[in-house]
């Protein structure tokens, strides 16, 4: 199984320089892949702020990338969660920090929004201090 960095994934999911994507494609496509949360973080924030992808977009790009054959996601569940929650408007590492606590009886914030996205949502168990 091979580990891969930000750059492969968002060589994969952009194609912004063919020979890099051609590359990206073959580790992808032809080896086991271990994607990390990190990976997965920096990635959501690179196609965020520099290719100024959509919260829905990037959403797509993630679960599409997430769900190809070869590809093992790092706490899957978790990722999926945090991903089900930035579709329904969480910041992305905010909602993995949260999904991250979910055996804790709560996570603990000065982020006023954060609290109202959990009561809205349901279920996350957020203190606002």
């Amino acid at each position: 199984m091979l580990a891969v960095d930000t750059n492969i994934v968002v060589r994969y999911l952009t194609a912004d320089d063919p020979a890099q994507f051609a590359r990206a494609v073959a580790v992808v496509e032809n080896a086991e892949t271990f994607l990390s949360l990190t990976v997965l973080l920096e990635t959501e924030w690179v196609l965020r702020s520099t290719y100024q992808y959509e919260p829905s977009r990037i959403v797509d790009a993630l679960r599409g990338f997430a769900s190809l054959p070869l590809v093992t996601v790092e706490s899957a569940g978790l990722a999926a969660t945090a991903l089900d929650w930035m579709a329904a408007g969480m910041d992305f590492a905010d909602a993995l920090h949260v999904a991250a606590a979910e055996r804790c009886e709560a996570f603990v914030t000065f982020d006023r929004q954060l609290g109202r996205f959990a009561r809205r949502i349901g279920g996350i168990s957020v203190r606002v201090l």
